[in-house]
């Protein structure tokens, strides 16, 4: 029997049915009456084809791989989370079935099944002023990558829209300005749902704040999770005005207003769970960046157990709330966690015999039961003030948000000295610099040993996930050098390292406190009363069985609840 070629092929074929062809995979009458169903039915060749079964999705690609030297790429290699979002339309991608897996220069990588098809590549070629280049990619998983990327989407823009889930943006004070701004961006669905979408993916990421950042030739989002900054996404740069617009009037900011600083609220119903979210916006040379602060309730009401005391600093900070009076502080950095621990406590002592005030800046979470105080400097409602106002009010316990100055601080150890529990918060780096931070305010010694009765120095480290964490094998001497002693190391237990898998972020999934909790004994206050430094106090601490937060975070690490580089990272000081 003579070779079929080109030639011997009756009918105008598709170019992926010519090759087939002439390879010999297809016969000529089987490739003729193929086209003509494809045509038909407005569907492209390959789908056809490989719906009947006569040829296998990998045995298509790697023969129009090696007749028209097309390379070949395995999709299920390919992270799709990475691949560039936006470069050309949805739809187009979904009509032509292609993927987008990168742009170098004026050149455009695009994975699809058929590389002899014109028309997508003329489209793409218009569309994006690119020239495409094809690289060929099994149909079955470019099918299963596109329905993946797409269709999630289009589930979440669905969910996000349903009477489950909507913005509360009641607001009976509301300005006819903001209502016609409300209705201009309501129209706008698009932005909506993208900004609706990006709040449900960070709730679901358990994010703690979406950052909305504008450059000057791109717009970024970034979640951070587990204390990381991440980038999520690039939305187009031209969405950054509508944006910004919705989101001033979710949270009553003035939309008009772009050259200063403003902070807001906004609550999210989802399901039947309410979210609070905490708006800050900041003018930057190319636009306004925008950070949310999401703020679940659910995370104040954890339990203490939650938190990652261990038992003997759990009894410790328990003994110390429940006294009738006293000053009990918590210290760290910025995002350590402080809040959460402080609402811990005061939910654990909230009863319907007791008389609770807050005064924070501002509440981030409500608390039934408790009176919350949000400050307004431009009001004259200051901390110093309100705390005034609580002494009034007979109060059995006050949480002041945080100790800024002589004057706010005065009032709190006067209220403790008085018979009220006083909680607060410090910028300090561990419990015996707080001391010594007192007194570098100006308040007295002897007005700091006879009220504050324990500080918890706290850092929050990146917990491992349970599924995919790995014995690690580090040699003694950094075990040592880290802090471990010789006893710390007998047992033959081994620490833990961080590999990463799909329900975790690169080996970690939550995270766990690190605590130093320092209660003021006999020993600490006379230290105190004669001026010592932060360091004899330590010292004394060490001797009286408080651990620091680096030997706190050792316990965690012989536990296999962290790893060593975590706890080095987070008490590296």
């Amino acid at each position: 029997m003579a070779e079929t070629t080109f030639a011997d092929v009756p009918g105008p074929l598709s170019g992926v049915a010519r090759v087939l062809v002439n390879a010999g995979k297809l016969e000529a009458r089987t490739a003729e009456e193929l086209t003509k169903a494809a045509r038909e039915q407005r569907k492209n060749f390959v789908s056809t084809l490989l719906s009947t079964g006569k040829i296998k999705p990998d045995e298509l690609a790697h023969t129009l791989s090696n007749a028209l030297s097309v390379p070949l790429l395995d999709l299920s290699a390919i992270d799709l989370q990475r691949l560039p979002q936006g470069v050309i339309d949805s739809k187009l991608s979904a009509q032509y079935q292609v993927l987008v897996l990168s742009k170098r220069g004026s050149r455009l990588f695009v994975a699809g099944a058929d590389p002899t098809d014109q028309e997508a590549i003329e489209r793409i070629k218009f569309a994006t002023q690119l020239t495409p280049e094809w690289v060929l990619v099994e149909h079955d998983k470019l099918i299963k990558a596109l329905e993946g990327v797409t269709s999630s989407a289009a589930e979440q823009l669905n969910a996000l829209t349903s009477e489950d889930f909507e913005f509360d943006v009641t607001d009976e004070t509301s300005s006819a300005e903001n209502t016609q701004e409300l209705s201009a961006d309501v129209e706008d669905a698009p932005v909506v749902k993208f900004l609706q979408k990006m709040l449900i993916d960070a709730i679901n990421a358990r994010a703690s704040d979406l950052h909305f950042e504008p450059y000057e030739y791109n717009y970024r989002v970034r979640f951070r999770v587990d204390g990381e900054l991440r980038e999520i996404t690039q939305p187009p740069i031209a969405i950054k005005e509508k944006l910004a617009s919705r989101i001033k009037v979710i949270s009553k900011l003035d939309i008009a207003e772009k050259r200063v600083p403003q902070d807001g609220r906004m609550k999210l119903k989802f399901g039947t769970k309410a979210i609070d979210f905490r708006v800050s916006t900041l003018p930057t040379l190319f636009g306004e960046k925008i950070v949310i602060r999401i703020l679940d309730p659910s995370s104040a009401k954890l339990g203490i157990e939650a938190l990652g005391y261990e038992p003997e600093e759990k009894v410790r900070l328990l003994d110390a709330i429940k006294r009738p009076y006293g000053m009990v502080l918590v210290t760290g950095p910025t995002g350590s966690g402080k809040t959460v621990s402080l609402y811990t406590c005061l939910n654990i002592l909230n009863q319907p015999g007791v008389n609770i005030a807050t005064v924070e800046d501002p509440a981030e979470i409500n608390l039934p039961g408790i009176n919350q105080v949000n400050v307004n400097d431009r009001a004259g409602m200051n901390f110093a003030v309100a705390l005034k106002a609580f002494l009034r009010q007979d109060p059995d316990i006050i949480m002041v948000g945080e100790i800024r100055d002589l004057e706010t601080a005065d009032i709190a150890i006067k209220a403790a000295q008085t018979g009220h529990m006083v909680m607060s918060t410090l910028h300090t780096n561990d419990a015996p610099t707080t001391l010594t931070r007192l007194m570098n305010m100006g308040v007295a010694p002897f007005n700091i040993a006879s009220s504050v009765i324990l500080i918890t120095a706290q850092r929050l480290a990146r917990r491992l996930c349970e599924n995919c964490k790995t014995p690690a094998d580090y040699p003694r001497e950094s075990l040592i050098s880290a802090g471990f002693t010789d006893d710390d190391l007998q047992g033959g237990w081994r620490p833990y390292k961080a590999i990463g898998c799909s329900s975790c972020n690169n080996g970690y999934k939550g995270r766990v406190g690190l605590y130093q909790v320092m209660p003021i004994t006999e020993e600490i206050q006379r230290i105190i009363l004669t001026q010592g430094t932060a360091m004899d106090i330590a010292a004394q601490a060490r001797r009286e069985g408080v651990r620091d937060l680096r030997q706190s975070g050792l316990v965690k690490v012989k536990a296999g609840v962290t790893t060593l580089e975590e706890v080095i990272s987070v008490t590296n000081e």
